[in-house]
């Protein structure tokens, strides 16, 4: 049994409580313990997850946001930005996995939220232990 941490960034309430509902039943059905905090923004989870990953508190991670294009240029930044962020601790072995939706609207975050339907929350839960288990396998 691994300990894993969700790091969500809480703006949208509606569609992190689906994601955060659906990683923590990917989580839980494969016997890990799972805690959840919450950060400001997407651009602060890659922060978040470094500095509890320092802590050795936590085998793994699950990162869970929304953001949807909006009128200015701030969509592209907070969508990269985040990505690279977690994508550099990924490099460093940080078992990580993404659960930021970037989306065109409301709609689009609703079908990938839901866990009935693609349980985006879900399908990073798993990537996060199927890192896990790599890094595992070759540490």
């Amino acid at each position: 049994m691994a300990k894993f941490l969700i790091v969500e960034a809480r703006f949208y309430d509606h569609l992190n409580d689906m994601l955060v509902a659906g990683a923590k039943a990917a989580l839980k059905s494969a016997g890990h313990e799972v805690e959840v905090i919450t950060v400001p923004g997407a651009l602060e989870i890659p922060g978040a997850i470094a500095l509890a990953d320092q802590s050795d508190m936590y085998d793994g991670f699950v990162a869970i946001g929304v953001v949807i294009r909006g009128e200015t240029y701030h969509f592209e930044i907070v969508a990269g930005e985040s990505a690279r962020g977690i994508m550099a601790l990924t490099m460093d072995g940080v078992a990580i996995g993404n659960g930021i939706l970037t989306v065109e609207n409301e709609g689009q975050a609703l079908v990938r939220a839901d866990p009935s339907q693609k349980d985006k929350g879900g399908e990073a839960a798993k990537a996060a232990i199927a890192l896990l288990d790599l890094r595992n396998r070759f540490g």
